[in-house]
């Protein structure tokens, strides 16, 4: 039971039964035995106690709107002007009903005799997600209208995108939608629901039964989405993903191309074609054309089997077996479809034959001649490349020869470079020992001569010393008046100090007679 049902069974149970009246005359009815008894103060702090106690208690039951975290109060207004005939919101004041304004998470407090409220989740909107509302009061649409305006019931223009809102929940009805995720390499078609129609007779005579309508009208507008996420109403606007990124056709099976040729032969011609859409064209394109299937189907293969219908029927089937008229071909075909096919937005990119079936009894004759071409040619090769291996021999050779010449001209060189340099030094080194013998030898002269020189001074110093000696050795043999006494007296001057004994015999031979002359009898006729 929520407050206000809790207060509406109150007023219930409060109410006089219908069956009874009530009588002013009658005495008041009589209060219990025991309040009779009660003192005026004791009344005071009874009502005092109520004040305090009961009255926070009963403002913090009864009156208290606590939304909690993602919640809201959605209040009704119990009293007031009753709401006009059709409305659901109480959008004024004083008129009872539901409130459209709501309360966000909080403490508030209301009186309950007056107000109610529920508590309600707030709207939450997930990432790559778009929300539309629905009005659910206000006046009615008018008639061909699909989108809400101000003050109308229906669905509204503007969309929420991811996050948390407080929206009530009986004012809006929400719905939650996908967000219109572009990928890279592609762009958007964007079709309008909503705006004037291009087949009212209203419009300009320009802007009628065109593929393509301008801002504000319905249909298909010429401006692309670009890769990325939109957060558009699904109800205004529906939108295409177009890819542009390059395309391949196989021409196979059924789907090759097939012509005659001048001479009446059936050629079937295999490939691929590598095409792309062009972003300024995409709307017209796929409006005017299809999707991508269409497109082939209806711009491109017509093309390129009108071509090659014409230009097959200009050569005979042999011609198409060999790789010149068939390179011709392709480079037609790709310049004939880039023409074609542009004007429609349709860049092609290349185009590849990779093969032309002909018929089999042209294709074995050529296949054998082919392959006996083709056989002489690889003899042919063979040839070349034994020549080309012989004359590599013999480069090879004389290379090597070369090299051997060369490694022996440069010993050669080095040679004659080694004995020039070790014959001019030992030529120096020649020159350098005669120079040196040279100085020796005059150095030796010079010695020889300074020897004799010297030598011969020497010799005078001594002859002149041995003169002078003998001269002084005359001169006192002459003072003594014989040699022989200047002799005994430098032998007793320089003997005699020395002699302590001598012993000596008296015969006339001994060791004795040596020194006889020397001695004083000697000259005066021996010893005794």
């Amino acid at each position: 039971m929520n407050c206000m049902e809790w207060v509406n069974w109150k007023n219930k149970e409060n109410r006089m039964p219908r069956n009874e009246t009530y009588d002013p005359s009658s005495p008041p009815a009589q209060l219990p035995r025991k309040f009779t008894h009660w003192t005026p103060a004791s009344r005071g702090i009874l009502v005092l106690v109520v004040l305090v106690v009961l009255v926070p208690l009963w403002f913090w039951f009864f009156c208290r709107i606590e939304p909690g975290p993602g919640e809201i109060a959605v209040l009704i207004h119990k009293t007031g002007q009753d709401l006009p005939s059709g409305a659901i919101m109480a959008t004024e004041p004083d008129q009872k009903g539901i409130r459209l304004e709501v309360l966000p998470e909080g403490r508030y407090f209301r009186n309950p005799y007056s107000w109610g409220w529920e508590i309600k989740p707030i709207t939450d909107i997930p990432a790559g997600k778009v929300c539309v509302q629905t009005r659910l009061y206000g006046q009615d649409l008018p008639p061909g209208k699909i989108i809400a305006e101000e003050g109308n019931k229906g669905i509204m223009a503007d969309v929420l995108r991811p996050g948390k809102y407080r929206i009530n929940p009986y004012a809006y009805q929400v719905r939650l939608f996908d967000a219109i995720n572009i990928r890279a390499g592609s762009v958007g078609v964007v079709d309008s629901q909503i705006g004037l129609d291009a087949l009212n007779d209203s419009l300009p005579t320009e802007q009628r039964n065109q593929f393509l309508v301008a801002k504000g009208m319905k249909g298909v507008l010429p401006e692309v989405l670009d890769p990325g996420t939109y957060y558009l109403n699904p109800y205004l606007y529906t939108v295409a993903e177009v890819n542009l990124q390059s395309q391949r056709f196989e021409l196979s099976g059924e789907d090759a191309i097939m012509f005659l040729t001048m001479d009446g032969f059936t050629v079937n011609v295999e490939g691929t074609i590598e095409f792309a859409l062009n972003r300024d064209k995409a709307a017209l394109l796929t409006h005017r054309v299809g999707d991508m299937d269409d497109i082939v189907r209806k711009v491109i293969m017509p093309r390129a089997r009108g071509f090659s219908r014409l230009e097959g029927s200009k050569n005979p089937a042999i011609n198409y077996i060999g790789g010149e008229t068939r390179q011709k071909f392709q480079d037609s075909l790709e310049v004939h479809l880039r023409e074609k096919c542009k004007e429609w937005g349709v860049a092609i990119k290349s185009v590849l034959i990779r093969n032309i079936i002909v018929p089999e009894e042209i294709a074995s004759i050529i296949r054998e001649r082919e392959v006996a071409v083709q056989n002489a040619k690889k003899f042919e090769q063979q040839i070349a490349q034994a020549r080309s291996k012989a004359e590599l021999t013999r480069q090879e050779t004389l290379a090597e020869q070369n090299r051997e010449k060369v490694t022996a001209e440069t010993a050669r060189i080095r040679a004659v470079i080694a004995a020039s340099q070790e014959q001019e030094v030992r030529t120096i080194a020649a020159k350098k020992d005669f120079e040196v013998a040279k100085l020796d030898n005059d150095a030796a002269a010079f010695q020889a001569a300074a020897i004799l020189l010297k030598a011969g001074a020497e010799r005078d110093v001594i002859r002149l010393n041995n003169k002078a000696q003998a001269d002084v050795f005359a001169a006192q043999a002459k003072a003594f008046g014989t040699g022989l006494n200047y002799a005994r007296y430098i032998f007793y001057q320089r003997v005699g100090p020395h002699i302590k004994h001598v012993v000596s015999s008296d015969e006339s031979g001994g060791w004795g007679a040596l020194f006889q002359p020397l001695l004083p009898a000697a000259r005066e006729g021996g010893a005794k």
